[in-house]
């Protein structure tokens, strides 16, 4: 529940330590940026610090209330997630994208009928966004109905050209292991923004989870020239290297049984 706390109490660490450094506090709209940039680039649990700022800064920002709903799915707090939804829809009780969080938190968590039903709703609330129908889709997905394909398009469609949504819709495929879906929508995320370094590192573990161990080196290897620093492309580097030279081993020692 720590996280659930640190909503609660917005994040006063954070403040604490630009006051010591003497740095001037920033403002609704600066957090509300580094949200987005830091949910663009994977980093779940800074992006939900930074929303919980947004909203020390206006309460009313609803983007930022559904912001810490999808961080914490993200996070797989799926309890947490469906707290933090019902406190927001207290608030905003038909805000369509809260509804529509609170849905997949409960899709994920395995109650499939009320997580139609607040997926149902969303719609209902004149919600046609990307999001909306991502979530639809994801409920979807959850409860193993076909339908879930309209649904992905719906969001590509209202988004055209976007690779952050192409991205998203991927990571949902992912969770349900569907990754040769997941790596379609990865590839066209990459023909919108080729140089994003989790958009590789996304398509490496598809490939990886596929067999396709040689796209898959290529990939994370991509992913590593773009940002050395990531840990996780550097772990998936280092991962594709153990399990070529243990292929390899067991091909020599193949070849020594069949001479």
């Amino acid at each position: 529940m720590s996280r659930f706390v640190n909503l609660e109490l917005g994040g006063s660490e954070d403040e604490n330590e630009l006051r010591s450094s003497g740095a001037a506090l920033k403002d609704e709209a600066h957090y509300a940026a580094e949200a987005r940039r830091a949910y663009e680039n994977g980093n779940f649990e800074q992006a939900l610090r930074y929303f919980s700022k947004v909203l020390e800064f206006n309460p009313t920002n609803v983007a930022a209330w559904a912001g810490q709903v999808r961080m914490l799915i993200e996070l797989g707090e799926f309890r947490e997630a469906k707290l933090w939804a019902d406190k927001a829809l207290e608030r905003f009780p038909t805000e369509p994208e809260l509804l529509a969080a609170k849905a997949v938190a409960l899709g994920r968590a395995g109650d499939l009928d009320t997580a139609l039903a607040f997926s149902d709703a969303s719609i209902e609330e004149r919600g046609d966004t990307s999001y909306v129908w991502l979530a639809r889709g994801d409920v979807l997905l959850a409860r193993e109905e076909t339908r879930a394909d309209y649904c992905f398009e719906k969001a590509l469609m209202l988004s055209r050209g976007d690779w952050f949504v192409a991205w998203l819709a991927a990571r949902i495929r992912i969770f349900y292991r569907q990754f040769a879906l997941a790596m379609k929508l990865l590839q066209n995320a990459l023909e919108l923004n080729a140089t994003h370094f989790l958009l590789w590192v996304e398509i490496g573990k598809c490939q990886e989870a596929l067999g396709l161990l040689g796209p898959a080196t290529r990939s994370f290897a991509q992913a590593r020239e773009l940002n050395p620093g990531d840990h996780e492309a550097i772990v998936a580097c280092s991962r594709m290297s153990n399990t070529g030279s243990w292929k390899r081993f067991c091909s020599r020692i193949g070849n020594l049984f069949r001479k």
